[in-house]
């Protein structure tokens, strides 16, 4: 048996600083885990990352099986070319960022992913149409 002692946090991924209305598993989840690395914390525990349904909590989900896509970070998908910061950058992520406004959120999340997954099905397009010819 480990009898090695550990040290932990409860850190919900939704209250890690982001410029975009919510923490994400991007380089704002990266930077925490160095963070507590650095600290010496070897578990970090966080509230369920399902879908949430009316009063956003992570508890009451529609889908036991999907990942949150508030989760979803946009220069992740910058970085691989599906988006542009202008794409994302200029939406309304709400006034404080301590808070999350999760009205703010569902207006503009989906729409900003709406574009990412249009043009990566133009990249799947584009590479089908190269293939054949």
């Amino acid at each position: 048996m480990n009898k090695r002692r550990r040290s932990g946090i409860l850190m919900p991924i939704s209250a890690l600083p982001n410029k975009y209305g919510i923490g994400t598993l991007g380089e704002c989840s990266k930077r925490f885990i160095d963070y507590l690395h650095q600290a010496g914390v070897s578990v970090w525990q966080t509230l369920p990352l399902l879908p949430t349904n009316y009063g956003d909590s992570p508890y009451q989900s529609c889908d036991s099986n999907a990942l949150n896509y508030y989760f979803i970070d946009f220069d992740l998908l910058k970085k691989d070319g599906l988006l542009e910061e202008k794409d994302y950058a200029f939406e309304d992520w709400g006034d404080n960022p301590e808070r999350v406004d999760y009205g703010k959120l569902f207006l503009n999340k989906a729409k900003v992913l709406k574009k990412a997954f249009d043009n990566f099905d133009k990249q799947i397009s584009h590479h089908h149409l190269s293939l054949k010819v």
